[in-house]
């Protein structure tokens, strides 16, 4: 589980094509200290699994299914990239709760830089709309952020100046692809409330 609070700007250092998956060495000398076989890194929002590691790098290998899901399939060495290692037990929660599974992409629509920060649209795929809303949270490319405006088809984030600098979103342009993953806690209070609802026309008394 991780927080959405990136610890470190790494970059792609390399990328291997295994044909149905790839594998990334990424640099990272900050999320790699004390790293361990097996340790999971959370790469632009995406859980990888540590693989190798040293030098302040580590490899990871990215399937199919993560390439086509997430933006991860466009990174090439010298992209950068942001990096977080997952919460430890008893750590504070800075951001909100974020599972490294990315529920989809969104594009770069706009900027509006401001004195002392910055606003960003970004487009919004029409199944995950419904778990946005104005002022929760949502995670783009790993980073947890509070939503300021949340329309049908898009919706914009307010940065920071430390946002700006230290995250890739201080880089991404208009066309430039996200990856997003909404709050968990929203997807299953829908799953909960469907599965308690009855079929349309059933008789709720006959049912109790």
């Amino acid at each position: 589980m991780f927080t959405g609070i990136v610890e470190e700007l790494g970059e792609i250092v390399a990328v291997e094509n295994l044909g149905d998956a790839s594998r990334f060495r990424v640099r990272g000398p900050v999320v790699t200290e004390g790293a361990a076989h097996g340790d999971s890194i959370a790469v632009n929002g995406v859980c990888l699994t540590v693989v190798e590691f040293g030098d302040g790098e580590f490899t990871a290998d990215v399937m199919a299914e993560t390439l086509l899901r997430s933006s991860l399939g466009g990174l090439a060495a010298g992209s950068r990239v942001n990096l977080e290692r997952p919460m430890a037990l008893g750590g504070r929660l800075g951001g909100h709760l974020v599972q490294g599974h990315v529920d989809g992409t969104g594009t770069v629509l706009g900027r509006t830089p401001a004195e002392h920060w910055e606003i960003v649209k970004i487009s919004l795929p029409a199944e995950l709309s419904r778990y946005v809303v104005e002022k929760g949270s949502i995670t783009v490319d790993g980073i947890s952020l509070t939503v300021v405006e949340a329309a049908a088809d898009y919706f914009t984030v307010s940065l920071i100046p430390t946002t700006l600098a230290l995250t890739t979103l201080g880089i991404k342009q208009p066309g430039d692809p996200v990856n997003l993953e909404v709050d968990v806690i929203a997807k299953y209070v829908e799953r909960m409330l469907g599965e308690g609802r009855l079929p349309a026309g059933a008789d709720r008394g006959a049912a109790e």
